[in-house]
């Protein structure tokens, strides 16, 4: 199994993630990134694979496929053992609304915050124009914090035991705190259960991938990960 993959991209360790939960092993190709040319040259075998151009594609014997949340269902379905799904219909469909919430909806909201690690000076007109829209950005990001904190009232997992789920809407999470999004302090539950997951050692070991990778590429975002 080989996994094209980059060193920046949510949605390529979201796949990363499952894959380490399940155990299978897989080769991860790294395809070339900077913060001023984006993925750039793309890999020509990602664009034959997605129309769209973008990682990550999941290779599996003569198999290709796109689109984080399709290939963890693929995964899913081909190597069931340890479930990330639930079995209930209703619990499953749930897990996959929020799998929908966090990679559309919250996405949607924290893409605002994205300029921060692209390099810049402080009094950079285009850097201030972002910002603005960045504060403009907050209050959603804030109620979808509250969402998440009713979600896991109550549960250690956001679909009763873990699932693909909590996977999704951790990476989310995990980029808005990166970029210097707003503070988890007034959501007890949310931050409790993101601690516990970041101590997963799949987790943990692609946390730790993506620091380094922001430490090589990126420039630093005032405010990351300090609430």
């Amino acid at each position: 199994m080989k996994l094209y993959s980059g060193p920046l991209s949510l949605f390529s360790r979201k796949v990363e993630i499952a894959l380490h939960e399940k155990g299978l092993s897989f080769e991860r190709i790294q395809v070339p990134f900077s913060q001023t040319r984006g993925y750039h040259p793309k890999d020509p075998m990602v664009l034959a694979a997605n129309p769209k151009g973008q990682v990550p594609v999941l290779i599996d014997g003569d198999l290709s496929i796109y689109d984080s949340t399709v290939i963890l269902e693929y995964l899913e379905d081909a190597y069931p053992s340890p479930a990330l799904y639930p079995q209930d219909p209703r619990e499953r469909a749930r897990c996959r609304l929020l799998d929908v919430f966090a990679d559309e909806v919250m996405l949607a909201a924290f893409r605002a915050l994205m300029h921060r690690t692209e390099p810049h000076e402080a009094d950079d007109p285009r850097f201030l124009a972002n910002e603005a829209k960045a504060k403009e950005a907050e209050p959603a990001i804030t109620g979808h914090f509250a969402k998440l904190e009713v979600e896991l009232s109550g549960r250690s997992y956001l679909c009763g035991a873990f699932s693909a789920a909590d996977i999704a809407v951790f990476m989310a999470v995990f980029w808005i705190r990166r970029l210097g999004g707003p503070s988890l302090k007034g959501t007890p539950a949310l931050s409790a259960w993101y601690a516990r997951l970041s101590e997963r050692p799949a987790f943990a070991r692609v946390i730790e991938e993506i620091l380094q990778a922001d430490r090589e590429l990126s420039a630093p975002v005032e405010g990351a990960f300090q609430n």
